[in-house]
């Protein structure tokens, strides 16, 4: 797999607004106990272990190594949302410092099962509707993080499925709606599919056995092109979604660039390696003694376009040279 990266860098690693602490001062601070940071995440290990080492490398470049300044227990409810809250019970029993909730389905949980406890999401979304967060700038409560959810996204994703599929009608959406970031992303893809005059099918997961029935409808409806939303659950399968969308011959469109190296053919969102490293800034001040509530929630400033030309030839479409372009991420 050849990886090029276009001329329109995306934020690198902690991106440049970070002050790092330097290596000698974690053990001064924290010389007496090590303490203990939770990850509860409810997709895949396979998906969401590769984003815990991206948190573990962001700890790193705070002078905080696993093992040696704290230590770190993760939970995976392996794509099965409803293990979740009692993984948060089985954590919030342990005493963590700080819980890292790896997407706002485990901060749900995770916020019901403790309010005092701080909780770091790096991937909020709904936050202040779902009641986890009084505002984005003055948090308030135990939960802060990243919220990488930005409004307009879905409508340009469905915009990137008409300039792919030009001629489409009907656009298949794959959907994981008990996922609390999915609705706004439905309604949102409603909307631009409505002002663009395309029909929409709608097939509906939420457990990773349920994958294969779903894609199995999209296809028997002779959709033109499928929009994947952008879930925990819908990222940890990407491998068999891709499988599928080649074997149907369905272009597909994604939030995640992890689903374009699983063999997607277009990605457009933000760069979640990136927020995983920027949770660590969350947790390093807080086990420094800031509390949550008085961490703003950040954003994502910048998005992240990712094609597959593999996967456009097994496709047998071509991909506009425009989009090429404009192109952070072509893989070949």
């Amino acid at each position: 797999m050849t990886v090029h990266i276009g001329r329109r860098k995306f934020l690198g690693a902690l991106g440049g607004a970070v002050v790092m602490r330097p290596l000698e001062a974690w053990p001064q601070v924290l010389a007496t106990e090590r303490p203990l940071v939770a990850w509860l995440s409810g997709s895949a290990s396979r998906m969401a272990g590769a984003f815990a080492d991206d948190f573990l490398d962001g700890m790193r470049g705070f002078g905080a190594i696993d093992g040696r300044n704290f230590d770190f227990v993760p939970r995976y409810a392996e794509g099965f949302n409803d293990r979740l809250a009692a993984l948060a019970r089985e954590i919030v029993a342990l005493k963590p410092a700080v819980i890292v909730a790896a997407a706002v389905n485990a901060a749900v949980p995770a916020r019901a099962a403790t309010s005092a406890i701080p909780i770091v999401c790096p991937a909020l979304a709904d936050a202040v509707h779902l009641g986890l967060i009084a505002s984005e700038a003055r948090p308030g409560g135990n939960v802060t993080g990243i919220e990488p959810y930005v409004a307009g996204l879905p409508a340009k994703q469905m915009e990137l499925a008409h300039e792919i599929a030009p001629n489409a009608r009907r656009v298949g959406l794959l959907t994981n709606l008990r996922d609390p970031k999915a609705p706004p992303q439905r309604e949102e893809l409603a909307a631009a599919a409505k002002a663009l005059e395309l029909s929409i099918v709608e097939a509906d997961v939420n457990s990773p056995t349920e994958i294969e029935r779903a894609m199995e409808r999209l296809g028997s409806s002779q959709v033109d092109v499928v929009i994947v939303l952008q879930t925990g659950l819908l990222l940890s399968v990407g491998r068999q979604i891709a499988e599928f969308a080649a074997a149907k011959r369905l272009p597909t469109v994604y939030g995640y660039r992890e689903h374009v190296l699983d063999g997607g053919l277009i990605s457009y969102g933000v760069d979640l390696r990136w927020c995983y490293r920027r949770a660590a800034y969350f947790v390093d001040k807080i086990l420094h003694g800031t509390p949550p509530g008085e961490l703003p929630v950040e954003f994502p400033t910048k998005m992240m376009l990712s094609i597959n030309l593999k996967a456009a030839k097994t496709l047998g479409i071509g991909v506009p040279a425009a989009l090429l372009d404009l192109a952070d991420e072509v893989i070949e």
